[in-house]
């Protein structure tokens, strides 16, 4: 495909290092997302305000205003609310699919068919056990993984009863949930009632589905979501404050580089692993290379620069930017958010393209399929696999970038429990006392990809600069943690140059930068957490939907963001995303989900592209929680005794 280069004149990032190899691409004559971006102009106007349907074969259907409804009589409203809960559906799917494979994993270990895989935290282990009512005397860890297991993978069947996980949530968080009937009873179950309400002659009031969207996404939020971070945790380690670089600066000249994409954290964890193999590193010096650099691309990247410090290289859009450096050896490819471009541009490079997952192929790439029980077997594979292609790549054609950053991740709640109460007495109590204070005004949680629709990074970036200023203090997960990474706000030094005065006094006594690296997009089960741990500590009300917190994706593009955007609505909280959901087609669902959402969840969704306008939004809305809560009345500091603290709790 021809790049236009006039049309592409203007640079697509604030990244030096995306515009860069962008730029060379076009030289090159390789087109990348942001020039097929280019040619897909305009949109379709149907698509995106969510009015095109094609769910029975009378049509497709579009509404305009000579056909006001589709060939079977749907309107608008059940038009465009069935579309939006499709998107829901397979959002849940993704992220409960990915928790559906690391339970079998944490199966396999206990029936010691796990090969080197290990109970990495057996901590987390009896506390998910003892949460859960699963008995432990008399047992051994093995035995207690398996019986865990077997009741995690129970959360995807159907069941009479709601999920248990559901229990995690504040308790009159749930009592809402019970009271508006959209607690789910199994993952899967909840994915197949989605489906078959948006077949054609099913649902069509749009109320009704709206809600039954809802209950689908808590499937994925307090269920899927919740069960992958827990058992990533326990084989693999619950993440704790780690330094690594970020940027595509992090690829090495001097070595192999093996890039790592996708989501799923098995084989990641044994090429983290295997990485270090003396085996390993005598064969990568006998091919000339002084080492093996593994770096992540999108949520495994997350993944083992929580747990290994492994280097990131870049976010979602990045995939195609990191073969175009020339010095990749091999990328390994899993699930989710892997473009179908990436044959096409591996063929102009010597970089090996290869497809491990039995669901996910890719088109012209090499398919060697995982199997967790030869999972360090396969590692060392595809790593002497690389090594061997060390010799192929032609060194006039690297063009790797000088950028990179350093970055502070693995903020797990665990960690800040620590961090904040210290050992004998882990505790929030600091957080909270901050926040009534008033030293810090809020919580944000800034999630999601990013989309060649908006100058990339930016809005990540712009918004997580405006709030920190503000002094409200940012947990992020996924592509948007790497954005920000790549400027520095994930270091402590950020405090010191960017945060308003009393978040920066709050950061240097604690020693942790002002936005939180909470780990990868299903880590946002961890925010879930974070803000149930602070309502828990007591002083800020009853319900998640009482505290001064907000939820925001600026540059948000997949089905899965869909799901979590709803998860966090449904249980209480603010949402502002940087571009809408494809329901403008309907004024009705629109008012809905923006505006009657508050008063049945106590959430709702807003739409803002203007970073700075987003955080002035988001700002409005925690300080009238505040007010809410009665902590915006200016307050004399006061030093409590014990016996006064103890009243407190």
């Amino acid at each position: 495909m021809a790049v236009d280069l006039e049309k592409s004149s203007q640079s697509v990032s604030s990244d030096p290092a995306i515009n860069k190899l962008v730029d060379a691409a076009r030289t090159d004559d390789i087109p990348t997302v942001w020039d097929r971006y280019l040619t897909q102009q305009p949109q379709c106007k149907f698509g995106t305000t969510g009015v095109c349907c094609r769910l029975c074969h009378m049509g497709p259907c579009r509404i305009t205003s000579k056909a006001p409804v589709g060939i079977c009589g749907a309107t608008a409203d059940t038009i465009v609310a069935r579309n939006l809960l499709r998107e829901i559906a397979a959002g849940t799917a993704a992220h409960s699919d990915h928790g559906r494979m690391l339970v079998k994993t944490l199966k396999l270990v206990s029936e010691g068919k796990g090969g080197e895989y290990k109970l990495a935290d057996i901590r987390r282990l009896h506390e998910a056990a003892a949460f859960f009512e699963i008995e432990m005397e008399g047992k051994s860890d093995l035995e207690i993984a398996g019986e865990l297991a077997d009741f995690f993978m129970e959360q995807f069947a159907y069941s009479n009863e709601p999920n248990p996980t559901l229990k995690l949530a504040p308790e009159k968080t749930q009592a809402m949930w019970k009271k508006l009937e959209i607690e789910p009873h199994g993952v899967d179950s909840a994915i197949v009632e989605l489906m078959h309400r948006t077949h054609m002659g099913v649902d069509h009031d749009y109320k009704h589905l709206i809600m039954g969207g809802l209950k689908c996404s808590l499937a994925d939020g307090w269920v899927g979501s919740m069960v992958a971070t827990t058992v990533s945790d326990i084989l693999f380690g619950t993440p704790k404050p780690i330094r690594s670089k970020v940027n595509l600066g992090v690829l090495a000249e001097d070595k192999v580089n093996i890039i790592v994409h996708g989501h799923e954290p098995t084989l990641s964890e044994m090429l983290a692993i295997a990485s270090q193999d003396p085996e390993m590193l005598a064969y990568a010096k006998k091919k000339g290379s002084n080492g093996i650099n593994i770096a992540g691309i999108c949520c495994t990247a997350n993944e083992v620069l929580m747990r290994h410090g492994l280097p990131i290289a870049g976010n979602f859009l990045q995939q195609e930017l990191a073969i175009l450096t020339g010095a990749v050896e091999m990328m390994i490819v899993d699930v989710q958010c892997v473009m179908p471009s990436l044959p096409e541009v591996t063929k102009c490079f010597h970089t090996r393209l290869v497809s491990t997952s039995e669901i996910a192929q890719t088109f012209n790439a090499e398919q060697i399929t995982f199997d967790v029980e030869k999972g360090y077997e396969h590692a060392k594979h595809l790593i002497r696999e690389a090594l061997d292609n060390f010799a192929n790549r032609d060194k006039a054609r690297v063009r790797i970038p000088s950028e990179s950053m350093d970055l502070v991740a693995g903020f797990s709640n665990e960690t800040i429990f620590h961090m904040l109460g210290g050992r004998f007495r882990s505790t929030f109590r600091p957080l909270n006392d901050a926040i009534i204070d008033g030293r810090i005004r809020g919580v944000v949680g800034i999630v999601g990809c990013s989309n060649p629709k908006v100058r990339t990074d930016d809005a990540h970036v712009t918004l997580a600069t405006e709030l920190i200023k503000r002094n409200v203090i940012v947990l992020q997960t996924g592509c948007a943690a790497i954005a920000c990474a790549k400027v520095g706000l994930l270091t402590p030094e950020a405090a010191l140059e960017k945060a308003g005065d009393s978040l920066r006094e709050v950061c240097e006594a604690v020693g942790i930068p002002p936005v939180l690296h909470m780990g990868s997009c299903v880590d946002n089960s961890r925010i879930l957490m974070a803000a149930t741990n602070v309502l828990n500590e007591g002083g800020l009300g009853q319900d998640l939907s009482d505290l001064p917190v907000a939820g925001a994706a600026p540059e948000w593009m997949s089905e899965k963001a869909v799901a979590i955007g709803h998860y966090f609505v449904a249980s209480g909280m603010l949402v502002v995303l940087g571009h809408p959901l494809y329901v403008s087609g309907s004024e009705n669902v629109e008012k809905l989900l923006t505006e009657e959402m508050e008063e049945i969840t106590g959430g709702k969704f807003a739409w803002e592209p203007d970073p700075v306008k987003a955080a002035d939004m988001i700002c409005e809305h925690i300080e009238k929680k505040r007010d809410a809560l009665g902590i915006n009345q200016k307050r004399e500091r006061k030093l409590l005794d014990m016996k006064e603290r103890r009243e407190l709790e």
